[in-house]
């Protein structure tokens, strides 16, 4: 773990999911009631879904801001996980950054066992959020200011 890095800073989830023949037009409509229902009362920071249908795969990215929040959403969502889950597989679950100790031995809702998974551990890295500029310091070289629009 690099010197900028901490268990709680931001985890990222890539899910690569194989759509099954036939299931397109379900599979879609299964990950947007579940992105709906995880952009209402999930705990991610951003998720996106990209579909390229004519090879039926589909990619996942989710950013959590810390392993408890990775934790509540498999509980909050299970019922719709599955329920996308019926449409795919797994094909790789990759997860960039370092979890804590909670995720110890647990495998996410309705995976296959053969899809295959890798953690990356974080080298360096830095956060924008709305409010303002986070820095892997803590400190902005941005003059003195968060503000954006105020950077020379």
């Amino acid at each position: 773990m690099s010197p900028w890095s901490t268990r709680d800073e931001p985890l990222l989830l890539h899910n690569t999911m194989r759509i099954a023949e036939g299931h397109l037009e379900e599979y879609k409509r299964a990950v947007t009631q579940a992105v709906q229902f995880v952009e209402q009362h999930g705990p991610q920071l951003m998720v996106q879904v990209f579909i390229d249908e004519d090879q039926l795969l589909a990619h996942s990215f989710q950013l959590y801001p810390d392993t408890a929040a990775m934790l509540r959403h498999w509980e909050l969502s299970d019922p719709y996980i599955r329920e996308v889950m019926r449409h795919c597989t797994v094909e790789r679950l990759e997860m960039y950054g370092e979890p804590d100790g909670a995720m110890t031995g647990i495998q996410a809702p309705a995976s296959s066992d053969d899809g295959f998974r890798v953690n990356v551990p974080r080298h360096i890295g830095f956060l924008r959020t709305p409010g303002g500029w986070a820095t892997t310091s803590g400190s902005s070289d941005r003059e003195g200011t968060a503000d954006p629009d105020q950077r020379h």
